[in-house]
């Protein structure tokens, strides 16, 4: 097989090479419009991941506030509504559909409704997270807290969260990565991120295989990036002998009512 590497110094009208592969003088080369594709997917990415580690730690907490089972059953339907959707269909709907029903959002740039349909849908994911996180703190962190006076806020804010996302922080990083997987899905509402640009680029050169190797690699380089970002987090919050190695959804000693 011929590879054809030169096909990213092309010109994107004229298909004449470009001195340098870098445009200039208004001219874009397909390397150009690759990197700008690259830098709307990884935005997309960073603000959908954003968007859902808040509402997820927020509808994850949520569903384990004892004695408000209101709020827990709003808890587990957003879980349920925006997990079981498929994510494509979930951005169709906020991309044609909520622009209908709400008309402030009628002049939203296509780009911002796409990353509030990822964010919302890894929230789902990552609130599942948390919640299982909380849940495999001893019943005697709560207590502690409690007796020590804290209010339910508190005893989240400084107790229960930080343990738990000691004990969450490996499946996030599959969360994470994740999302920049899913954000292909804005080729579909016509975001100019790498799949769209791979499309496009392989109908107008017919060298397919460069094209999709190359967007194949910044996928790699992207989420192998958030995956070592997460794994610095994680080896700079981790608090030896907290977290049990092989203890089924992780094992808590120490901090408030800790003991052994």
């Amino acid at each position: 097989m011929h590879w054809e590497w030169q096909v990213f110094c092309q010109d994107t009208l004229d298909q004449e090479p470009v001195s340098g592969c870098f445009g200039h003088g208004g001219s874009v080369t397909y390397l150009d419009w690759m990197l700008s594709a690259w830098g709307w997917t990884v935005t997309v990415s960073l603000l959908a991941l954003l968007i859902a580690l808040v509402l997820g730690t927020v509808i994850g907490t949520l569903r384990t506030l004892q004695g408000h089972p209101l709020v827990v059953r709003l808890g587990n339907a957003w879980v349920e509504l925006f997990r079981n959707i498929p994510l494509l269909v979930q951005i169709f709907v906020w991309y044609h559909v909520v622009p209908a029903l709400v008309p402030a959002l009628k002049g939203v740039p296509g780009f911002v409704l796409v990353v509030l349909g990822l964010g919302f849908f890894t929230s789902a994911r990552v609130a599942e997270q948390v919640r299982a996180g909380i849940e495999a703190l001893p019943r005697g962190q709560r207590y502690a807290a409690q007796a020590l006076g804290l209010t339910p806020w508190q005893a989240y804010r400084y107790v229960l969260l930080p343990q738990a996302f000691r004990i969450v922080i490996p499946p996030l990083t599959s969360e994470a990565m994740n999302v920049f997987k899913n954000s292909s899905v804005a080729f579909a509402v016509s975001v100019a991120e790498l799949t769209m640009f791979a499309m496009q680029a392989q109908e107008e050169t017919s060298r397919g295989v460069e094209i999709y190797l190359a967007v194949t690699a910044l996928y790699v380089v992207s989420a192998f990036a958030i995956n070592r970002v997460m794994a610095l987090i994680e080896k700079r919050l981790r608090v030896p002998g907290l977290v049990v190695p092989g203890a089924v959804g992780g094992s808590v000693g120490g901090g408030v009512g800790g003991g052994h």
